[in-house]
């Protein structure tokens, strides 16, 4: 089981759904767009995955707006040493932000919304998270 989880989200329904869905795979499923949150919660600790959608539109740093690729190249650069996965999220296919999205927001996997295949989710998991013994376990 996941210790934490941070959801950087600003749709409601996307909220609801993450909360639900990852409630059963994490202790504690935080959804989060104050930037000074996430820096907070990932300091304190014990978090295993950052899912972020793109497109947030009411995350500030220093009353510069960011976007998830801006969001996600930060925390990486950051916390690099806690080496914490981050998943973006987007309704639009990978290829509308260019052809270096993963290497310019420094994220570790792309998932394009909306995000109801459990299945295609829990592989992005574990893929990121466990290692090839513990993939097992989470899809039995």
């Amino acid at each position: 089981m996941l210790r934490k989880v941070i959801v950087v989200e600003d749709d409601l329904f996307s909220q609801d759904y993450y909360k639900i869905f990852l409630k059963k795979l994490s202790n504690v499923v935080l959804i989060l767009e104050n930037v000074d949150s996430i820096m907070n919660e990932i300091e304190i600790g014990d978090v295993d995955l950052i899912i972020m959608d793109i497109n947030i539109k009411n995350t500030y740093w220093n009353s510069e707006r960011l976007d998830g690729i801006k969001l996600s190249n930060m925390i990486k650069r950051r916390f690099n040493y806690l080496k914490i996965p981050v998943l973006l999220i987007s309704a639009y296919p990978i290829s509308a932000f260019g052809d270096n999205v993963l290497a310019d927001s420094l994220a570790d996997d792309y998932l394009t919304k909306p995000v109801y295949d459990y299945d295609k989710l829990i592989n992005k998991i574990n893929k990121l998270v466990y290692s090839d013994n513990e993939r097992q376990s989470i899809n039995s």
